[in-house]
């Protein structure tokens, strides 16, 4: 395990599973979940996961924008898509993370978004650990 300066953390409470609630100690989340396809108006984990890691990459991606010595990239847009899958082995992930950078030639958004997917803890989290692609579209 890597050990390193803690810079936050997250707590929640979640109570109901997947057609429960959760809600942040600080208060400022609060919501309702509901399971993928179901009636209600609740969200549900995958796509609490997409929006968090597609809003972590795109920090990531800023990053990268400066170990490239460029400017930040303005427009930046990421359309994330989780999958929740069933087999034979249970229930599993894959993901895309289908990225948008406007005005930027493509060699270079490339290698941006190569060195985001190395630096962003969602990609960490999520490489050999489930099917992920990345997209530049």
């Amino acid at each position: 395990m890597t050990t390193g300066k803690l810079l936050y953390t997250a707590k929640t409470h979640t109570t109901g599973g997947r057609d429960g609630q959760s809600k942040s100690s600080d208060g400022r989340l609060g919501i309702k979940l509901s399971t993928p396809g179901a009636a209600g108006n609740g969200t549900n984990p995958e796509q609490l996961f997409a929006a968090g890691w597609s809003a972590c990459f795109e920090g990531a991606m800023a990053r990268a924008a400066q170990e490239l010595k460029i400017a930040p990239v303005a427009d930046v847009a990421i359309d994330a898509e989780v999958d929740l899958n069933l087999g034979e082995g249970g229930f599993f992930l894959k993901a895309r993370l289908n990225v948008h950078v406007p005005g930027v030639e493509r060699e270079v958004a490339q290698r941006l978004v190569e060195i985001a997917h190395q630096i962003c803890p969602y990609s960490k989290a999520t490489r050999g650990n489930i099917e992920v692609a990345i997209n530049l579209v």
